[in-house]
């Protein structure tokens, strides 16, 4: 029988702003989404003053300077680079791991000496050690009692941190705290049935009948009854399956409206799309390129545009996906508008090495020295920082950029913005 577990880093944005600056220890935090807007992450000590995930920032104005709640703009690049060391860390640690997401992973602990807690609990100390991100672990004999150990963990002191249902005299004490909607692979509008069904807990829906979750939940609910039976129903993955879409957009720090600031906004979206496409070994045969403006002004409608523009061959060169985002906006733009949003949608994508030609392209329209050029820029962009080395298209200043007046240092990431030690 196989012992999966699963790592989950404890309110994970607000965890990396106080590794470098642990005087907020004890002290509500909060990082806030694109622009500033909405309530994205909280501490403990903010979900205990009410503050609601998604809460729109200026609501929280009063209760922000009443309790000296520390608020911060969102700091991608900190985050993904702290996600990384502590999936680093696991993986030393572990025969195998699936980095399920940017704060979650799953670990196959099968042939591990030791008691399985204990080592949990080592694993759990020696993630605290390296990166200072404090973590939940949830045992389990599959993935989905896996994930409910790892929520009791999360919400219940008495653990410290670690969980197991492997061996537990009595699971379906833990299972029956476990809200039905918080079970994993059990959506809301489930939830909701089953709930009208007289099923709120994880426990009584562990105990329905096959048949009938199989009929009003398909093979997906079933899986999830399976597996909290303890018949392992979902295997560990080697790593992410490729995406069959790639998006990236951002909201505009002030309106926009030239036609220029918004082909930059296209071409930096296209070329972060672009690294995407690449670090997955993937070609894209469509780009779409969109334009929107703000829904929220009065006497003006909204207006959204968008355009799809077929590859000549599919490609991961950023100068062509560029060329392509700026061909589709000259069919889209329409002056005198302010325009809030912009971004870049790759379809169509398929393996670089197995990639579908036209027979009347001989030689492909891409040239050899592309995909050795691109290389070379990623590494570096992957060496020294992300865009160190840029496309003039993507723009200069960037005005256009979204707000961020409360970000903290880049930490890890830039050299200019490590963080200073004295003695």
């Amino acid at each position: 029988m196989p012992l999966f577990a699963l790592a989950d880093c404890n309110n994970f944005f607000a965890s990396c702003e106080r590794v470098f600056a642990p005087h907020l220890n004890n002290r509500p935090v909060v990082v806030l989404s694109n622009n500033d807007g909405c309530v994205i992450a909280r501490s403990a000590e903010a979900k205990a003053l009410g503050i609601k995930m998604g809460q729109p920032a200026f609501e929280c104005a009063g209760l922000f300077r009443k309790h000296q709640v520390a608020v911060f703009s969102s700091n991608y690049a900190l985050y993904g680079d702290m996600s990384a060391r502590v999936m680093a860390t696991l993986a030393g640690l572990v025969p195998r791991i699936e980095v399920y997401s940017i704060d979650e992973a799953f670990m196959l602990l099968d042939g591990l000496p030791g008691d399985p807690t204990a080592r949990a609990r080592d694993i759990r100390a020696e993630v605290l050690q390296r990166t200072g991100l404090p973590i939940s672990i949830g045992l389990g004999t599959t993935k989905t009692l896996a994930k409910a150990a790892n929520r009791y963990a999360k919400t219940n002191p008495a653990c410290s941190g670690v969980c197991s249902l492997a061996g537990h005299p009595d699971p379906d004490l833990i299972l029956s705290r476990i809200a039905i909607e918080d079970v994993w692979g059990i959506g809301r509008r489930h939830s909701a049935r089953l709930k009208a069904r007289g099923v709120t807990h994880a426990a009584a829906f562990k105990a329905l009948p096959a048949e009938w979750v199989r009929k009003a939940m398909t093979v997906v609910g079933l899986h999830t009854l399976l597996e909290l039976q303890g018949v392992p129903c979902i295997p560990l993955e080697n790593g992410p399956a490729a995406k069959k879409s790639i998006v990236s957009s951002r909201s505009f720090g002030k309106p926009v409206t030239s036609r220029a600031e918004l082909a930059e906004a296209l071409a930096s979206h296209a070329a972060r799309a672009g690294e995407k496409l690449r670090a997955q070994g993937s070609v894209t045969a469509c780009l779409m390129a969109f334009i929107q403006t703000s829904h929220f002004i009065q006497g003006r409608p909204a207006y959204s545009g968008a355009f799809s523009q077929v590859l000549p061959v599919a490609t991961s060169h950023t100068p062509d996906l560029i060329r392509a985002a700026h061909s589709a906006l000259s069919r889209i733009f329409k002056p005198g508008l302010d325009y809030k949003k912009a971004g870049v949608m790759l379809s169509g994508l398929e393996r670089a090495d197995q990639r579908q030609l036209s027979l009347l392209d001989l030689p492909p329209l891409d040239r050899p020295r592309n995909k050795p050029l691109m290389r070379t820029m990623d590494a570096i962009n992957a060496r020294w920082g992300k865009e160190t080395l840029r496309l003039a298209a993507t723009g200069i200043e960037r005005l256009w950029r979204m707000k961020q007046g409360r970000r903290s240092p880049l930490y890890t990431t830039v050299w200019g913005e490590l963080a200073e030690v004295r003695a």
